[in-house]
């Protein structure tokens, strides 16, 4: 007869195992690989470096400036690039426009006392007021009114008898527009005389004016979001239909599952939810250089979803990306010129590739280089020069949130130009903090890709990330607080192993919408007839 330690022991192996099988299968099921799941864990146990930042980049250290006569050669160079059908658009597109509409969903979801009048002065009370007072200056305000009627109700009446928890329930609710939950790509931003225009849109729109190839080939990728992807792809098809010219080659993919991190709670053990399952969560764009990397493209321009301007101010947007677009060119054709020279089997003419390294790519060389034997020095430079390639806009510092453009010690304990976000910098020191605060120029996400070698093969995007930019931060869920992580950005440190040049371009390129109200600025608003001058 078995005795009662013995019973207790057996029944708690077989808790322990179930326990066991259960946590195996959930790491199954998240599609995350076991040995990625541990380096994770001790990630957030041994947190990420701070990115050391040397100095910010600016205008003639760093930041180059296109001359006027510069110009019209590098618009030439990129005639010929996107007429042989280099050119693919790539835009991340799942972000959700919560965050557009939170201050409405606060207000919404508030008392009824506070939403009744809207004559507080809280920040979101504040801004629900302007939002109502401007509702006819949206381009979604026909949509709106038109719903609203489907159920009975006057619009504008609602907005004279102060019914705001009416309007917003018909803005922010599934029974109406649902804008509180669908992907941001899907809110109308911007009014035509005959229709009005999502981002999705106006990418598309965008794209034709300098992504068109010789045969009206117009190739554009979204990332989207699994839970609207059909509904994004019928809005698209009927956006299509009104350039019936052209030849659209539209594709979409989904951040990969495999890319989310476990999240740990404080204590650094895996996170469990209300109903007992670990948690893996979507790990930032930087996930989507999985994406960028199975695109194979060739020329590849990178531009968030939000960042887009009505036709009638598109035009330094378009001016400037067949700028960019033709220097990435005439770069890549002095590259693979050196690279090809660098591969002879007695590679000569070393003085012309490091002044085209010092000159045009700013590129500094190491302190060793100098003892060398010349064959070193010829195996060095092909590594430096034989690279992805990246041109990217900045924009003059206005106070917007996010990167700008920076001169950092790189792992290999030289200078390298990157875009560096504040989550990657120790603020806590003094010095650090400072230089962060003196930059110029600021991120907009204006990026053009040379994802091909000089023989017209991809390259493996995947080999070029720096694994220590990572970042963790804290967040809530259940009630309960836990640690997040994201990949490194993936303009930050999943390029940071890339030919990297940036460029000044004017504040005109750069109109992105973080809240619904931003599309009150006068950048999204219509042309004024002659008639309103």
């Amino acid at each position: 007869m078995k005795s009662s330690t013995t019973r207790n022991s057996t029944g708690n192996l077989e808790v322990l195992l179930k326990e066991a099988e259960k946590v195996i299968q959930q790491i199954m099921d998240s599609g995350v690989a076991e040995e990625q799941i541990i380096e994770q864990i001790q990630r957030f146990r041994d947190g990420f470096p701070s990115t050391p930042l040397l100095k910010p980049c600016t205008p003639g250290d760093g930041i180059t400036i296109i001359a006027d006569e510069e110009r019209p050669g590098l618009l030439e160079s990129y005639k010929q690039a996107v007429q042989e059908g280099r050119i693919t658009k790539f835009v991340p597109a799942s972000g959700a426009a919560t965050r557009m509409f939170k201050s409405l969903l606060a207000v919404y979801n508030s008392s009824e006392d506070e939403i009744s009048d809207l004559k507080g002065s809280t920040e979101n009370v504040v801004f629900c007021r302007t939002f109502i007072d401007s509702l006819d200056k949206f381009a979604f305000y026909a949509e709106l009114q038109k719903i609203m009627a489907d159920h009975g109700i006057d619009l504008e009446t609602a907005r004279r008898s102060n019914d705001f928890r009416t309007i917003l329930h018909h803005v922010l609710s599934p029974q109406g527009l649902s804008y509180g939950a669908l992907p941001k790509g899907l809110i109308p931003f911007h009014s035509y005389e005959d229709h009005s225009r999502t981002p999705f849109a106006e990418h598309i729109a965008e794209a034709i004016e300098y992504a068109r190839d010789r045969e009206n080939i117009v190739r554009v990728h979204f990332t989207v979001s699994p839970d609207h992807r059909e509904r994004i792809e019928k809005h698209v098809s009927e956006t299509l239909k009104r350039y019936p010219q052209m030849d659209f080659r539209i594709s979409y993919s989904e951040q990969r599952k495999q890319t989310n991190t476990i999240a740990v709670d404080l204590s650094g053990e895996g996170f469990r939810t209300s109903d007992d399952r670990l948690l893996f969560r979507p790990a930032g764009h930087g996930a989507l250089l999985v994406n960028l990397n199975e695109l194979e493209g060739d020329i590849v321009f990178l531009k968030n979803i939000d960042n887009v301007a009505p036709d009638h101010l598109k035009g330094d947007t378009i001016e400037y990306k067949q700028i960019l677009g033709g220097l990435l060119v005439e770069l890549q054709n002095e590259i693979f010129g050196h690279i090809r020279s660098l591969k002879q089997e007695q590679p000569t003419g070393l003085n012309s590739v490091e002044n085209f390294m010092a000159g045009r790519l700013n590129m500094e060389l190491p302190d060793s280089y100098n003892s060398m034997e010349h064959e070193q020095k010829a195996t060095w430079l092909l590594a430096k020069l034989d690279r992805p390639i990246r041109v990217c806009g900045m924009v003059e510092n206005t106070g917007e949130p996010g990167g700008g453009p920076f001169w950092v010690l790189g792992s290999d304990g030289e200078p390298s130009r990157q875009i560096v976000e504040k989550s990657q910098v120790d603020l806590d020191n003094p010095d650090q903090a400072e230089c962060m605060s003196k930059a110029t120029h600021f991120n907009p996400v204006d990026i053009i890709c040379g994802l091909r070698d000089h023989e017209g093969k991809p390259f493996n995007l995947l080999e070029r990330i720096d694994k220590d930019s990572g970042f963790i931060s804290v967040k809530s869920k259940d009630g309960k607080e836990l640690k997040a992580m994201e990949l490194p950005g993936l303009w930050n440190g999943s390029m940071a192993d890339w030919t990297t040049i940036f460029v000044e371009v004017p504040l005109s390129t750069f109109s992105p919408v973080k809240t619904v109200n931003d599309l009150l600025k006068t950048v999204h608003q219509p042309a004024m007839r002659p008639a309103e001058r």
